[in-house]
């Protein structure tokens, strides 16, 4: 069989609805943009433990702290296993975790933009769970039927997970709501200070021309654009059930869609390279974790000298 053959009955597979799995046969632009996707999701996974592990000693009580503890254990978790999948999706381009995880302290990987900013107040932790955790569950609910087996298999976890974690924000936010003006107040600002970084998380609304292999070959379904509509549809009428107030412009339905103010796109991009306010403390930490970890990688791989 040629290669133009297998492309025709990868293509025809897909048109099928059918699964694609790690060993099967797969064209070499498919391989790579799936690889590309499902590496920012692990790196994004393993870089967004690090705001919220900011504030598990400074959480307000024992049960609080518990639960974010709990909320960031998940989020580690949720990276191992999608850097499973990524490893066996590159193993054929010589792609491991090791390699994976070089890229990502040395700052040639991306991960989403969220995390790169910092977490000043309580409250932000709470906006990060109710919204920013909102936001993701969309993302990546839009993937669970994509075209690559075990990444949409992960992601059905994945996002029951994130589910408990949207309760767990919804909890903060709700009390401080119900608290005194110092209270609302703080929220508030949360709100303003992540409404932007929160419009920018599903990337600017023209991508199709650079992710072309993943809406050709089923990965992805939904542009970044009706991403962002499905969330304004959804937050913007609990935020105002919360009774903070929309950060201006606000957005607002003009009967078609949801039509919102010029989010900025240059920050985006800045951020998104490593320019963020919190990118090079972030890095320089999970720089040095990774270096603190390697005597126990090298362990358990048998490739530890003996004292």
């Amino acid at each position: 069989m040629t290669d133009a053959d297998r492309l025709a009955e990868f293509e025809a597979r897909i048109a099928r609805g059918e699964k694609i799995e790690a060993g099967d046969w797969m064209p070499l632009d498919y391989r790579q943009a799936a690889l590309k996707l499902i590496q920012m999701h692990a790196q994004s996974e393993l870089m967004g433990c690090l705001p919220e592990r900011e504030w598990i000693a400074r959480a307000p009580g024992l049960r609080r702290k518990l639960a974010l503890t709990a909320k960031v254990q998940d989020e580690c978790g949720h990276a191992q296993l999608i850097l499973r999948v990524a490893e066996d999706l590159g193993a054929p381009l010589h792609r491991t975790r090791e390699a994976m995880m070089e890229d990502l302290i040395a700052g040639k990987a991306k991960y989403h933009n969220v995390f790169h900013y910092p977490v000043p107040a309580w409250a932000d932790v709470g906006v990060i769970a109710w919204l920013v955790d909102g936001a993701a569950v969309i993302t990546q609910g839009a993937l669970v039927d994509c075209s690559y087996g075990p990444y949409g298999r992960i992601l059905e976890r994945i996002c029951a997970e994130e589910a408990v974690h949207i309760r767990h924000g919804e909890d903060i936010i709700l009390s401080l709501a119900s608290g005194d003006a110092a209270h609302r107040l703080e929220l508030q600002e949360a709100l303003n200070r992540w409404w932007r970084p929160l419009l920018h998380f599903f990337g600017p609304p023209d991508e199709l021309s650079h992710a072309a292999p993943l809406y050709r070959y089923g990965m992805r379904k939904q542009t970044n654009e009706e991403l962002r509509q499905k969330f304004l549809g959804r937050a913007v009428p609990q935020i105002r059930a919360v009774g903070l107030e929309l950060p201006d412009p606000a957005p607002h339905w003009d009967g078609t869609q949801w039509v919102y103010g010029d989010p900025g796109w240059d920050e985006w991009r800045a951020v998104i390279n490593g320019q963020g306010p919190k990118s090079a403390e972030r890095l320089g930490l999970r720089r040095l974790t990774w270096e603190e970890g390697r005597w126990i990688r090298e362990a358990v791989s048998g490739g530890a000298i003996a004292a």
